[in-house]
Protein backbone atom coordinates (compact mmCIF):
# COMPACT_ATOMS: atom_id res chain seq x y z
CA UNK A 1 0.00 0.00 0.00
CA UNK A 2 1.06 3.61 -0.52
CA UNK A 3 1.33 5.16 2.92
CA UNK A 4 1.04 8.68 1.49
CA UNK A 5 -0.83 9.62 -1.66
CA UNK A 6 -3.10 12.21 -3.29
CA UNK A 7 -6.77 11.22 -3.58
CA UNK A 8 -9.68 13.44 -4.62
CA UNK A 9 -8.03 16.74 -3.73
CA UNK A 10 -6.55 15.63 -0.40
CA UNK A 11 -3.31 14.24 0.97
CA UNK A 12 -4.12 10.75 2.26
CA UNK A 13 -1.80 9.24 4.88
CA UNK A 14 -1.69 6.41 7.36
CA UNK A 15 -1.78 8.07 10.80
CA UNK A 16 1.44 6.69 12.27
CA UNK A 17 0.50 7.81 15.77
CA UNK A 18 -2.30 5.21 15.82
CA UNK A 19 -0.10 2.23 14.91
CA UNK A 20 0.22 -0.60 15.70
CA UNK A 21 -3.15 -0.66 17.41
CA UNK A 22 -5.21 0.38 14.41
CA UNK A 23 -4.77 1.49 10.81
CA UNK A 24 -6.38 4.91 10.42
CA UNK A 25 -6.32 6.85 7.16
CA UNK A 26 -6.35 10.64 7.35
CA UNK A 27 -7.67 12.79 4.49
CA UNK A 28 -5.89 16.14 4.79
CA UNK A 29 -7.54 18.75 2.60
CA UNK A 30 -6.05 21.89 4.16
CA UNK A 31 -2.54 23.15 4.74
CA UNK A 32 -3.24 23.51 8.46
CA UNK A 33 -4.28 19.88 8.79
CA UNK A 34 -1.18 18.74 6.88
CA UNK A 35 1.17 20.83 9.03
CA UNK A 36 -0.47 19.44 12.14
CA UNK A 37 0.07 15.89 10.84
CA UNK A 38 3.73 16.65 10.12
CA UNK A 39 4.42 18.22 13.50
CA UNK A 40 2.74 15.52 15.57
CA UNK A 41 4.47 12.83 13.46
CA UNK A 42 1.33 11.36 11.93
CA UNK A 43 3.47 11.47 8.79
CA UNK A 44 7.26 11.24 9.19
CA UNK A 45 10.36 9.88 7.47
CA UNK A 46 12.47 11.99 5.15
CA UNK A 47 11.15 10.73 1.77
CA UNK A 48 7.53 10.79 2.94
CA UNK A 49 8.03 14.34 4.21
CA UNK A 50 9.36 15.36 0.80
CA UNK A 51 6.17 14.09 -0.80
CA UNK A 52 4.08 15.75 1.91
CA UNK A 53 5.87 19.06 1.42
CA UNK A 54 5.18 19.11 -2.31
CA UNK A 55 1.57 18.07 -1.83
CA UNK A 56 1.24 20.80 0.79
CA UNK A 57 2.18 23.35 -1.85
CA UNK A 58 -0.52 21.93 -4.12
CA UNK A 59 -3.04 22.35 -1.29
CA UNK A 60 -1.84 25.92 -0.74
CA UNK A 61 -2.18 26.79 -4.42
CA UNK A 62 -5.71 25.40 -4.51
CA UNK A 63 -6.77 27.30 -1.39
CA UNK A 64 -6.22 30.89 -2.55
CA UNK A 65 -5.66 33.10 -5.59
CA UNK A 66 -3.71 35.61 -3.51
CA UNK A 67 0.04 35.09 -4.14
CA UNK A 68 0.99 36.48 -0.73
CA UNK A 69 -1.36 34.07 1.06
CA UNK A 70 -0.02 31.14 -0.93
CA UNK A 71 3.58 32.20 -0.25
CA UNK A 72 2.89 32.30 3.48
CA UNK A 73 1.30 28.85 3.41
CA UNK A 74 4.24 27.44 1.45
CA UNK A 75 6.69 28.87 3.97
CA UNK A 76 4.77 27.28 6.83
CA UNK A 77 4.85 23.91 5.09
CA UNK A 78 8.57 23.94 4.34
CA UNK A 79 9.50 25.02 7.88
CA UNK A 80 7.09 22.71 9.74
CA UNK A 81 10.09 20.61 10.84
CA UNK A 82 13.61 21.97 10.40
CA UNK A 83 16.01 19.00 10.29
CA UNK A 84 14.80 16.69 7.51
CA UNK A 85 15.94 18.28 4.25
CA UNK A 86 13.35 16.52 2.08
CA UNK A 87 10.41 18.47 3.50
CA UNK A 88 11.71 21.87 2.44
CA UNK A 89 13.20 20.49 -0.77
CA UNK A 90 9.89 18.95 -1.85
CA UNK A 91 7.97 22.12 -1.02
CA UNK A 92 10.42 24.28 -2.95
CA UNK A 93 10.32 22.04 -6.02
CA UNK A 94 6.53 22.36 -6.18
CA UNK A 95 6.62 26.08 -5.34
CA UNK A 96 8.93 26.70 -8.31
CA UNK A 97 6.01 26.14 -10.72
CA UNK A 98 3.50 28.39 -8.92
CA UNK A 99 1.07 30.04 -9.41
CA UNK A 100 -0.26 27.03 -11.30
CA UNK A 101 -1.95 24.66 -8.84
CA UNK A 102 -2.11 22.02 -11.56
CA UNK A 103 1.61 22.23 -12.20
CA UNK A 104 2.36 22.10 -8.46
CA UNK A 105 0.32 18.93 -8.12
CA UNK A 106 2.10 17.40 -11.12
CA UNK A 107 5.44 18.04 -9.42
CA UNK A 108 4.17 16.52 -6.18
CA UNK A 109 3.00 13.38 -7.96
CA UNK A 110 6.35 13.19 -9.77
CA UNK A 111 8.17 13.31 -6.43
CA UNK A 112 5.88 10.55 -5.14
CA UNK A 113 6.71 8.36 -8.14
CA UNK A 114 10.42 9.14 -7.85
CA UNK A 115 10.41 7.93 -4.26
CA UNK A 116 8.69 4.69 -5.29
CA UNK A 117 11.36 4.03 -7.92
CA UNK A 118 14.10 5.10 -5.53
CA UNK A 119 13.01 2.59 -2.92
CA UNK A 120 13.37 -0.30 -5.36
CA UNK A 121 16.87 0.79 -6.37
CA UNK A 122 18.03 1.27 -2.77
CA UNK A 123 16.74 -2.19 -1.90
CA UNK A 124 18.74 -3.76 -4.71
CA UNK A 125 21.97 -1.84 -4.16
CA UNK A 126 21.77 -2.18 -0.39
CA UNK A 127 21.09 -5.91 -0.45
CA UNK A 128 24.04 -6.46 -2.78
CA UNK A 129 26.28 -4.44 -0.46
CA UNK A 130 25.17 -6.19 2.73
CA UNK A 131 25.72 -9.60 1.15
CA UNK A 132 29.19 -8.62 -0.04
CA UNK A 133 30.15 -7.35 3.42
CA UNK A 134 28.39 -9.86 5.67
CA UNK A 135 27.81 -13.04 3.69
CA UNK A 136 24.61 -14.92 2.88
CA UNK A 137 22.84 -14.81 6.25
CA UNK A 138 23.21 -11.25 7.56
CA UNK A 139 21.82 -10.33 10.95
CA UNK A 140 20.90 -6.65 10.95
CA UNK A 141 20.20 -4.06 13.62
CA UNK A 142 18.11 -1.09 12.59
CA UNK A 143 16.97 2.07 14.32
CA UNK A 144 13.78 4.14 14.04
CA UNK A 145 11.49 3.31 11.12
CA UNK A 146 12.61 3.21 7.50
CA UNK A 147 9.93 1.16 5.77
CA UNK A 148 6.98 2.19 3.63
CA UNK A 149 5.70 4.39 6.44
CA UNK A 150 8.77 6.58 6.04
CA UNK A 151 8.60 6.64 2.24
CA UNK A 152 5.65 5.72 0.00
CA UNK A 153 6.19 2.00 -0.54
CA UNK A 154 9.11 -0.26 0.27
CA UNK A 155 11.34 1.98 2.31
CA UNK A 156 15.03 2.85 2.64
CA UNK A 157 17.03 0.72 5.10
CA UNK A 158 14.09 -1.54 5.81
CA UNK A 159 13.60 -2.08 2.08
CA UNK A 160 17.07 -3.64 2.08
CA UNK A 161 15.99 -6.05 4.82
CA UNK A 162 12.85 -6.90 2.84
CA UNK A 163 14.95 -7.58 -0.28
CA UNK A 164 17.39 -9.79 1.62
CA UNK A 165 14.42 -11.70 3.03
CA UNK A 166 13.04 -12.19 -0.47
CA UNK A 167 16.42 -13.51 -1.58
CA UNK A 168 16.62 -15.88 1.37
CA UNK A 169 19.81 -14.25 2.66
CA UNK A 170 18.58 -12.49 5.80
CA UNK A 171 19.50 -13.91 9.18
CA UNK A 172 17.02 -11.71 11.04
CA UNK A 173 16.51 -8.13 12.21
CA UNK A 174 16.86 -6.51 15.61
CA UNK A 175 14.76 -3.36 15.83
CA UNK A 176 15.73 -0.86 18.50
CA UNK A 177 12.79 0.77 20.28
CA UNK A 178 13.75 4.33 19.30
CA UNK A 179 12.79 6.37 22.32
CA UNK A 180 10.99 8.51 23.21
CA UNK A 181 8.20 7.91 20.65
CA UNK A 182 9.07 4.27 19.96
CA UNK A 183 9.01 4.33 16.17
CA UNK A 184 11.05 1.14 16.15
CA UNK A 185 8.81 -0.67 18.61
CA UNK A 186 5.52 0.58 17.17
CA UNK A 187 6.21 0.92 13.47
CA UNK A 188 9.22 -1.14 12.42
CA UNK A 189 8.05 -4.30 14.16
CA UNK A 190 4.59 -3.78 12.60
CA UNK A 191 6.09 -3.57 9.11
CA UNK A 192 8.45 -6.51 9.67
CA UNK A 193 5.61 -8.67 10.95
CA UNK A 194 3.43 -7.79 7.96
CA UNK A 195 6.27 -8.83 5.65
CA UNK A 196 6.93 -12.07 7.52
CA UNK A 197 10.50 -11.06 8.37
CA UNK A 198 11.99 -12.71 11.49
CA UNK A 199 12.78 -10.01 14.03
CA UNK A 200 13.33 -9.16 17.68
CA UNK A 201 12.86 -5.92 19.60
CA UNK A 202 15.57 -4.43 21.82
CA UNK A 203 15.84 -1.35 23.99
CA UNK A 204 18.02 1.32 22.36
CA UNK A 205 20.87 1.03 24.84
CA UNK A 206 21.20 -2.73 24.27
CA UNK A 207 22.37 -2.25 20.68
CA UNK A 208 26.12 -1.78 21.26
CA UNK A 209 26.21 -4.68 23.72
CA UNK A 210 24.43 -6.99 21.27
CA UNK A 211 27.00 -6.00 18.66
CA UNK A 212 29.85 -6.65 21.09
CA UNK A 213 28.70 -10.19 21.80
CA UNK A 214 28.39 -11.06 18.13
CA UNK A 215 24.63 -10.99 17.58
CA UNK A 216 24.71 -8.33 14.84
CA UNK A 217 26.55 -8.43 11.51
CA UNK A 218 25.71 -4.87 10.39
CA UNK A 219 23.84 -1.77 11.50
CA UNK A 220 21.60 -0.39 8.78
CA UNK A 221 19.48 2.74 9.11
CA UNK A 222 18.16 5.72 7.21
CA UNK A 223 18.86 9.46 7.30
CA UNK A 224 16.99 12.70 7.57
CA UNK A 225 19.89 14.59 6.02
CA UNK A 226 23.26 13.55 4.59
CA UNK A 227 25.83 16.33 4.56
CA UNK A 228 28.36 17.05 1.84
CA UNK A 229 31.18 15.46 3.85
CA UNK A 230 29.20 12.27 4.58
CA UNK A 231 28.01 13.15 8.08
CA UNK A 232 24.66 11.47 8.68
CA UNK A 233 21.85 13.25 10.53
CA UNK A 234 19.32 10.69 11.71
CA UNK A 235 17.04 9.80 14.61
CA UNK A 236 18.70 10.33 17.97
CA UNK A 237 20.40 7.11 19.06
CA UNK A 238 22.01 6.51 15.67
CA UNK A 239 25.36 7.90 16.84
CA UNK A 240 25.48 5.43 19.76
CA UNK A 241 24.87 2.54 17.35
CA UNK A 242 27.65 3.84 15.10
CA UNK A 243 30.08 3.89 18.03
CA UNK A 244 29.01 0.37 18.94
CA UNK A 245 29.50 -0.81 15.38
CA UNK A 246 32.99 0.68 15.22
CA UNK A 247 33.96 -0.95 18.53
CA UNK A 248 32.59 -4.32 17.35
CA UNK A 249 34.24 -4.04 13.93
CA UNK A 250 31.02 -4.37 11.94
CA UNK A 251 29.64 -2.20 9.08
CA UNK A 252 27.49 0.86 9.77
CA UNK A 253 25.40 1.49 6.65
CA UNK A 254 23.09 4.40 5.88
CA UNK A 255 20.40 4.01 3.21
CA UNK A 256 18.64 7.12 1.89
CA UNK A 257 17.67 8.55 -1.49
CA UNK A 258 19.79 11.14 -3.30
CA UNK A 259 17.08 13.65 -2.36
CA UNK A 260 18.32 13.41 1.24
CA UNK A 261 21.88 14.41 0.32
CA UNK A 262 22.32 18.11 1.12
CA UNK A 263 25.43 19.52 -0.53
CA UNK A 264 24.65 22.94 0.94
CA UNK A 265 25.41 21.57 4.42
CA UNK A 266 29.19 21.06 4.66
CA UNK A 267 28.85 18.92 7.79
CA UNK A 268 26.57 17.99 10.63
CA UNK A 269 27.57 20.98 12.74
CA UNK A 270 25.74 23.25 10.27
CA UNK A 271 22.39 21.41 10.55
CA UNK A 272 19.69 22.68 12.88
CA UNK A 273 18.73 19.85 15.22
CA UNK A 274 15.08 19.92 16.25
CA UNK A 275 14.44 19.76 20.00
CA UNK A 276 10.92 18.53 20.69
CA UNK A 277 10.68 19.79 24.26
CA UNK A 278 10.07 18.18 27.61
CA UNK A 279 6.56 16.78 27.21
CA UNK A 280 7.65 13.67 25.25
CA UNK A 281 10.18 12.53 27.86
CA UNK A 282 9.11 13.91 31.23
CA UNK A 283 5.44 12.90 31.32
CA UNK A 284 4.58 10.86 34.40
CA UNK A 285 8.07 9.40 34.82
CA UNK A 286 9.82 12.44 36.31
CA UNK A 287 8.93 15.04 38.95
CA UNK A 288 6.81 17.92 37.64
CA UNK A 289 8.89 20.79 36.34
CA UNK A 290 11.92 18.65 35.47
CA UNK A 291 14.00 20.35 32.79
CA UNK A 292 14.73 18.25 29.73
CA UNK A 293 16.81 18.14 26.58
CA UNK A 294 15.10 16.21 23.79
CA UNK A 295 16.97 16.33 20.47
CA UNK A 296 14.99 14.48 17.84
CA UNK A 297 18.13 13.74 15.82
CA UNK A 298 21.87 13.31 16.22
CA UNK A 299 24.88 13.48 13.92
CA UNK A 300 27.03 10.46 13.06
CA UNK A 301 30.37 11.68 11.70
CA UNK A 302 31.41 10.38 8.30
CA UNK A 303 34.42 8.66 9.87
CA UNK A 304 32.07 6.14 11.48
CA UNK A 305 30.02 5.46 8.32
CA UNK A 306 31.03 2.40 6.30
CA UNK A 307 28.81 3.21 3.34
CA UNK A 308 25.91 5.37 2.22
CA UNK A 309 23.54 3.68 -0.22
CA UNK A 310 21.34 5.90 -2.35
CA UNK A 311 19.17 5.10 -5.34
CA UNK A 312 22.07 5.82 -7.71
CA UNK A 313 25.29 4.86 -5.92
CA UNK A 314 27.14 3.33 -3.02
CA UNK A 315 29.23 6.04 -1.39
CA UNK A 316 32.08 5.34 1.04
CA UNK A 317 32.58 8.67 2.84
Amino acid sequence: MRTIDWVDGAVVIVDQTRLPGEVVWLHLSTVDSLIDAIQRLAVRGAPALGVAGAMGVALAARSSDDPSVVADLVHRVETARPTAVNLARGARRAAAVLPSATAALEVALRIRDEEIESSAEMARLGADLVTSLCGPSARLLTHCNTGALATVVGGTALAVAFELHRRGTLGGVIASETRPLLQGARLTTWELARAGVPHRLAVDSAGPFLMARGEVDAVILGADRICANGDVVNKVGSYAHALGARAAGIPFICVAPESTVDLSAPGGAEVEIEDRGAAEIVGSSAPPGTAAVNPAFDVTPASLVTAIVTDTRVWHP
